[in-house]
Parts: structure tokens; sequence; C-alpha cells
């Protein structure tokens, strides 16, 4: 079995030892949904389909309270020998001042983390890029719980693994292509799980290809802002603004768009600070807590732009915010000023 405040970075061996279940406190660090389904449906095992009703609990702490948790871990199993306990988005584990449990029920959860009932397993679920590690609770936890940090599978944990899954299943993909589809879903495992099912579906002679991937899988939000992004840091306004007038179409709302593009330039603007003082890739996503992939892109993106440009860019996109909160002004035209002015300071020798 793992050991306790192990990090533990193969979860595929860990879900195999879920089977070994002896302790108590299981915490899963990170968002990543197509490993906490897997994670909550291995765990959920441990309950026989008849004593579900009354011995599995879950408690979403957006809703609920931790003394609900803390009574219920510490109940004894109705007709049966084990409880599970699930907890998801335990906002007071961060440094979110936006969580309301107060320092008893805090307090009654460490007591309950030193001394768990033997006949409950209670897992709980952090959905966050990082926990406030100055606070007992999390240094208690990490002590006594058994962890796994999805934060820490990178991008090349996560392409091996659905490399694997191709192989697995005989099907084959170039390396071209993969990276294609990779690309095409921003690399969220999830996505690229679910679209596989349907290109095996498709897949002539147990091959994908790069024009089914073009025909079967829609890109991701965050893939279109990102080439959205590019076309105009390269001043490709036409094409710009056909993705932008696209996106309206798809019925994403201007205010939503605009703040992904912030958002991305904020990124952009951070990587270049950063990394101009010494800061390495993987430093980068520790600090900004992004996304790995989202940090090679990024330092892809910025090779050959001047931060003063940057800072325009992204200036451009606040005021355009500002705009479409107070006025009624028409989001396209907003959008088709902003990349000309811009494409315009560009040509503009410094």
């Amino acid at each position: 079995m793992t050991h306790k405040g192990c990090e533990i970075l193969n979860p595929e061996k860990f879900i195999k030892q879920i089977d070994e279940i002896n302790d108590q406190i299981y915490l899963i660090i990170g968002k990543n949904e197509y490993w906490s389904q897997k994670f909550r449906k291995q765990f959920e095992k441990i309950i026989p389909d008849e004593e579900k009703t009354m011995n599995l609990g879950f408690f979403d702490l957006q809703e609920n309270g931790l003394d609900e948790v803390i009574n219920d871990a510490n109940s004894i199993p109705f007709f049966g020998e084990k409880r599970l306990v699930i907890i998801n988005n335990p906002g007071f584990l961060t440094s979110d001042k936006k969580s309301d449990e107060n320092e008893q029920n805090i307090s009654d959860f460490i007591n309950y983390i030193d001394n768990p009932s033997l006949e409950t397993v209670l897992l709980i679920f952090a959905p966050y890029e990082k926990l406030d590690a100055r606070k007992k609770v999390v240094k208690k936890l990490k002590k006594k719980a058994n962890i796994f940090d999805f934060n820490q599978m990178n991008e090349s944990d996560i392409k091996k693994y659905v490399l694997n899954y191709i192989h697995q299943n005989n099907f084959k993909i170039n390396s071209d292509d993969f990276d294609f589809l990779f690309n095409r879903l921003a690399g969220d495992l999830s996505s690229l799980m679910n679209e596989l099912n349907k290109l095996f579906i498709y897949a002539n002679e147990k091959i994908i290809t790069k024009n089914a991937i073009e025909e079967l899988v829609p890109k991701s939000l965050e893939q279109n802002v990102f080439n959205l992004v590019n076309y105009v840091l390269s001043d490709n306004t036409f094409k710009a603004i056909q993705l932008y007038k696209e996106l309206l179409l798809q019925k994403y709302e201007p205010l939503q768009l605009n703040a992904i593009l912030v958002s991305q330039f904020r990124l952009l603007l951070q990587v270049m600070i950063l990394s101009n003082n010494g800061y390495s890739q993987g430093s980068l996503a520790s600090v900004l807590k992004a996304h790995p992939y989202r940090i090679k892109l990024a330092m892809q993106t910025i090779k050959n732009l001047n931060i003063d440009y940057l800072r325009s860019g992204y200036l451009g996109l606040v005021e355009i915010e500002d705009q479409l909160k107070t006025g009624n002004r028409n989001p396209e035209l907003l959008f088709e000023m902003y990349v000309i002015k811009l494409s315009d300071k560009k040509k503009k020798p410094v």
C-alpha cells in the first residue's frame, strides 16, 4: 500500500492499490476530471451495492458544513463493515478567504485526522493548484493522509498515458497527428479520452489520421483563443477578425471571450517578465499556478515579441472590457478596431 504523506506519480498504480485499502484518509490534490472519476468509482467499490445508500456519504463543502462531514465520518457503518465519506471542494485547505468554515469546525477536523474512525474511509478531493501549506490542517493532512497530486502530472505523463491507451487498443497514430490531436484539445486528458472513443469507431484499418481528427474533434475554446491570440500577434488581421466572429456565432459571450483573451495576454506578460529574470519553464508553471502545457505554448509565443507591444495588447483588451460593461458598443467593431490599432503599433518603429 502507499505510504502516508507521499506524492504518488502513477495514477494507474495508485488505483490498483485501492483494492488493498487499509488506511482511513486519502487526499487527491488538483483538477483532473478523468482521473477523479476513476478514483471515485474505484473507492466506491469498497462499499457493496446494497449498502451504498446507508454507508456512502458525499459532501460538497460549497453546500455542506465540515461539521456534517465529521458527524458522518464518526458514524458506525449500518449493516456493513465500512463507511466511505467523500469530500469535494474543501476551500478551507487553501488561502481562499471565501471559505466560511469556522475555527471550531477546522479544529474538530484536525482532531478527526489524528483519531480517524477505523471503519470509515475519508476521501478528499481538493481540485486546486495549490493548498495553503502554512495551515495546520494542511500540514496535518500531508503527514497523515495518503496523497495523490494531479498537479505533479506534466505534459509528458499525459502524452505517455494517452499513447499507451491507443496502442493497448491496437490502434496507431503517427507522432505529428498525435501532436495535432493533443494541441487541438489543449492537452486536456478528459477531452482526449472522450474523443478517442469516437476516433476508434471512425478509424480505417485502426489508424487515426489528421483528417479524422479535423472532421470529428471540435477545437476546445482554449485552442480557439490560443489561435486567436496568435493571429493577433502575427498581424493576421483578417483571420483574427474572422475567428472572433465565428466564436460569437457559436454563442460565446463577448465578455467571456474578452476575459479569456485578457487572461492569455496577462500570462504572456508574466512569462516574459519572469523568464527574463531567470525563471525556468518548470518553475514558471509552479509560480504562476498554470498548466505546464500553457507555459510551454506561452514561451513559444513570446520569442519574437517585446514587452511594450504585449503591454499594449493587454491594455487594449482591458479597455474593450470597460466599453463592453459600460456601453452598447458593437463587440465586433471594438475587436476589429483593437486588432487594427495593435497591428499598426507593431509596424511603427520603436
